[in-house]
């Protein structure tokens, strides 16, 4: 199989469009098709197949992007260690606010410093989110979290590896209406505390499940279901919303002091956000994609202590 054919492949299945590979890799369309139904020949598969006006890879011609970009990559790292120099690359991230905010944007500026024909293209998502555009071949690696009692399964297909631990509260009005919850929520496990508020309206994610499936959990061991009567993505809305009186919500325990809202902690089980960072496997092999992915570990190592400042996810 011609490598050249193969990184036509795997640009096809990172960008989505042969018009967009043509773009990238400065040669016509009809360049790119030709090349690619080659290939098809070499392996005897069909590779591509009508979407619309577009094109998709049929399943053949994923699992072969996904060789492709082990393959090159490998001759890459060949390559680059016959011929020093500073590796260059455009790497495509989606990720949740807090990750983007906490770790990315100091990568980017170390990437600047260190690696400045690194660039990187930045998408604010939900981890459900993040990871379709990651299957779907739109990015290069995602940033996500998931919770210790409500854990994210991943494909096999995905490497995965630690960010951060940040450990949750619920948030609540700082009210006397709270009664006696907020007064011994100390000595309360977190089914007591959620069953203490099973009055209480409840605030989750709009384009996540995980806070809603901590919530129903700890409230079926309490014996009840929550109540869920609203759905917002960024955190200071939830606390806003905590303030006006319209109801209850997980919030990360670093949270800073907000007045008129009470942090009550969530033990028996614990409640633990996780955050990752995901890559196809084998394609951390390109070297902008693994110094990408290199940084952000690092960053995360470095900085243990939690920082809930940002107002998204």
């Amino acid at each position: 199989m011609d490598p050249r054919r193969l990184r036509l492949l795997r640009e096809l299945a990172r960008l989505g469009s042969m018009q967009l590979v043509a773009d990238e890799l400065g040669v016509t369309t009809s360049t790119v098709s030709q090349q690619i139904a080659a290939l098809a020949k070499d392996v005897g598969l069909a590779l591509i197949e009508p979407d619309g006006r577009r094109v998709r890879l049929t399943p053949a011609g994923r699992r072969l992007a996904d060789h492709a970009a082990t393959i090159l990559a490998a001759i890459d790292t060949a390559r680059a260690d016959l011929q020093p120099g500073d590796p260059a690359g455009t790497v495509r991230v989606a990720g949740f606010a807090t990750a983007i905010r906490r770790a990315l944007l100091p990568a980017i500026r170390d990437l600047s410093r260190d690696h400045p024909r690194i660039t990187l293209r930045v998408r604010e998502h939900e981890p459900p989110e993040a990871l379709d555009l990651l299957a779907a071949g739109a990015v290069d690696l995602a940033l996500v979290y998931d919770f210790t009692v409500a854990p994210r399964v991943l494909d096999e297909s995905l490497e995965v590896l630690p960010l951060w631990t940040a450990s949750w509260s619920m948030g609540v009005p700082d009210d006397p209406g709270i009664g006696r919850c907020g007064a011994d929520a100390e000595g309360l496990t977190a089914p007591e505390v959620l069953g203490r508020l099973r009055e209480r309206l409840c605030i989750v994610n709009s384009r996540d499940t995980a806070d809603e499936t901590v919530l129903r959990l700890l409230g079926s061991l309490a014996g009840f279901t929550p109540l869920i009567a609203h759905r917002a993505d960024s955190l200071e809305l939830v606390v806003d919303l905590i303030t006006g009186g319209q109801g209850v919500g997980l919030l990360p325990q670093a949270w800073p002091p907000t007045p008129g809202v009470r942090l009550l902690p969530l033990h028996d089980p614990d409640v633990v956000q996780r955050a990752f960072v995901v890559t196809r496997r084998g394609h951390t092999q390109w070297a902008p994609l693994g110094i990408v992915r290199r940084l952000l570990t690092d960053r995360a190592s470095a900085d243990t202590g939690v920082r809930a400042t940002a107002a998204d996810r």
